[in-house]
C-alpha cells in the first residue's frame, strides 16, 4: 500500500460503543441527566465532548463539572473494558495493509498502550499515541498534527480511518485524506453527510483507503 495508514481506536478498531453509552449514562445519572440509547448517542456525539454533554443535559457544562463527569465516565468504562471485542475484520485489515500503520487515540496513553498490546496488535503499528493529559474530550486535530510530526510525515503522506466527524475535521486540518466508518460512535447518515469517503465496515474502509 502507498500511504501510511493512521487508525483511530475507540469505535473504529475497538467495538466499544455499548461500553461508551453505558458509561456516558452513568455520568449523566450523577447529575440527573437523561439515559441515552446507542442510536441517540450516535446522533448527538461530537467533540469537544463537553459541548456534547451540555447539549444532552440542556445546560452549560463548565471545565470543573466536565472533569468530574469525565472521571465517572472512565471509571465505568474501565470496569467493562475487559469483555470488549475488536470490530469485525479488524485483524485482517491490519494484516493486509502492511508495515506503514500507526494508531492515534484520544484515550489516555498509559492505558491505551497495554490495552492494544492485550489484543495482540502492537506489532502492526510503527507508533501508538494516546492522550497525555488527565482530562479528555478535546478535538483530535492537534494530536494528529503531533502524531504525524513524530512519524516524520506530512498530512498528504497518510490516510486516516475513524468513526467520527471530528476525525474528518482533524484530517482536513493537516491535509490528510480520511475514510469514515459506520458502526462506531457516530450515526452513519451524519458521516455520509460530511462529504468524505464512507464505509459501513472495516474491510470496506481499508479498501477505500487504498484507493486514495
Amino acid at each position: 500500500m502507498g500511504r501510511h495508514l493512521i487508525w483511530d481506536w475507540n469505535g473504529t478498531l475497538l467495538d466499544d460503543i455499548t461500553l461508551v453509552v453505558a458509561a456516558t449514562n452513568e455520568a449523566f445519572a450523577s447529575v440527573g441527566g437523561p439515559s441515552l440509547d446507542v442510536e441517540q448517542h450516535r446522533r448527538g456525539f461530537r467533540r469537544p465532548i463537553a459541548e456534547y454533554y451540555a447539549e444532552m443535559l440542556g445546560r452549560p457544562v463548565d471545565a470543573d463539572e466536565f472533569a468530574r463527569l469525565d472521571k465517572i465516565f472512565h471509571d465505568s468504562y474501565r470496569v467493562a473494558l475487559p469483555d470488549c471485542e475488536l470490530r469485525a475484520g479488524a485483524v485482517e485489515a491490519l494484516t493486509g495493509w502492511g508495515p506503514r500503520q500507526s494508531l492515534l487515540s484520544m484515550w489516555f496513553h498509559d492505558e491505551l498502550v497495554p490495552c492494544v498490546d492485550g489484543y495482540g496488535l502492537t506489532e502492526f503499528f510503527q507508533r501508538i499515541d494516546g492522550l497525555r493529559s488527565e482530562v479528555g474530550g478535546d478535538s483530535k486535530a492537534s494530536s494528529l498534527a503531533a502524531h504525524l510530526g513524530a512519524l516524520g510525515l506530512a498530512g498528504a503522506d497518510a490516510v486516516l480511518i475513524g468513526d467520527s466527524v471530528d476525525d474528518a475535521l482533524a484530517a482536513t486540518a493537516v491535509g490528510a485524506p480520511v475514510v469514515l466508518v459506520g458502526g462506531g460512535f457516530t450515526d452513519a447518515d451524519r458521516l455520509r453527510a460530511h462529504g468524505v469517503p464512507f464505509a459501513e465496515t472495516i474491510p470496506e474502509a481499508v479498501a477505500l483507503a487504498a484507493t486514495l
